[in-house]
């Protein structure tokens, strides 16, 4: 009977205790559910670009020839800057005239000796005065003295720089008072009519390179100036440093906005001009080791897509089979996402 109290006071303890569980869980509140995850998604659309990387360049003329006085001598006068445009025929340099002058007056000189000797052996032979070999040795003493007279008279000449066709200095090698030596370089003429673009090839680009001739050049100055171009020249050797390929890319249509110098981006196009279905890289989900996108349904739940790949490039995949044009995908953080999830899209702009 003394048990009695005790036990009561037990079914009472536990009474209250779950009188307290029962209203905590009824005070308890559900907790709201988790927003979508935001997702950038992209529709896919029928395209053929291609995914050739952009090559930078620089635009070049196609003839850049470098002048230079015939003979060696010292510049009296320099007429052009870097930067001028001459003509063909207009004077660029003069060298000092002083020392051909000399030689060309000598040279004359002896021309008229010979001359006057010629002759004078002439009336000698006819009157039988004189031999036909001494008369043949002053003929050929006046051959020779007009040839050098002519030669000096050329040398005169060569101290007259002048351009031989039309264009524009794009540098200058020497100054008034240098001394130069015969074929050095003292200015460099480029042509404005035939522009190029050169630009350095990697290795892993050259077979595709050799398919696709024509290009798009744009201007770094102008991104909206777009020019047609076409592969013109592609060496054959690399460069020992670079371990590049020079091309040079000629602009076909070229307006005032394109300057020699300038920083130009060459894209080249893909001769195949089927529509293909491309995606970016960071869309494609690997599932069991083979590839995969997360398509977007309409009530924006996601479901895991099986799809083929034709060919991977450096930032886009071709698909062959597995979505169709305009269905929309995840291309970005697709490793986060689980089938059936609910997302909010946020489109991408077209690519």
């Amino acid at each position: 009977m003394s048990h009695a109290p005790k036990s009561s006071q037990k079914r009472a303890y536990f009474t209250v205790c779950l009188l307290l569980v029962l209203l905590s869980a009824c005070d308890k509140t559900i907790p709201p559910p988790e927003p979508a995850r935001p997702v950038l998604t992209l529709r896919l659309e029928e395209t053929t670009t291609s995914d050739t990387p952009v090559y930078s360049g620089e635009v070049r003329s196609r003839y850049e020839t470098p002048l230079s006085f015939r003979i060696p001598g010292k510049v009296a006068e320099r007429r052009v800057d870097v930067g001028t445009l001459v003509k063909a025929g207009q004077i660029l340099a003069l060298l000092d005239p002083v020392d051909t002058a000399l030689s060309a007056a000598s040279a004359n000189a002896q021309q008229i000796l010979a001359e006057a000797e010629a002759k004078r052996y002439r009336e000698l032979h006819r009157r039988n005065f004189v031999s036909q070999a001494l008369l043949d040795g002053k003929e050929t003493t006046l051959t020779a003295a007009r040839s050098q007279a002519d030669l000096a008279r050329n040398q005169s000449a060569y101290t007259v720089l002048k351009a031989d066709q039309a264009g524009v200095v794009s540098q200058v090698s020497a100054e008034v008072g240098q001394v130069l030596s015969a074929g050095q370089t003292v200015f460099r003429v480029a042509r404005g009519d035939t522009l190029e673009v050169a630009i350095s090839i990697p290795e892993s680009r050259m077979p595709e390179l050799r398919a696709s001739r024509e290009a798009e050049v744009s201007l770094w100055a102008d991104r909206q100036a777009s020019y047609p171009g076409v592969l013109r020249e592609l060496s054959p050797v690399a460069d020992p440093v670079t371990r590049t390929y020079a091309a040079r890319i000629s602009i076909m249509k070229p307006d005032a906005k394109v300057l020699l110098g300038m920083t130009a981006s060459v894209r080249f196009i893909s001769p195949d001009k089927n529509p293909r279905l491309s995606v970016p890289l960071t869309a494609i989900f690997q599932q069991d080791g083979k590839p995969a996108l997360w398509r977007v349904n309409a009530d924006q739940t996601i479901t895991l897509r099986p799809v083929e790949v034709a060919s991977y490039g450096d930032r886009f995949a071709v698909l062959s089979a597995g979505v169709q044009a305009g269905e929309q995908i995840v291309v970005a953080g697709v490793h986060k996402l689980s089938a059936g999830e609910k997302i909010k899209a946020v489109a991408q702009a077209a690519q």
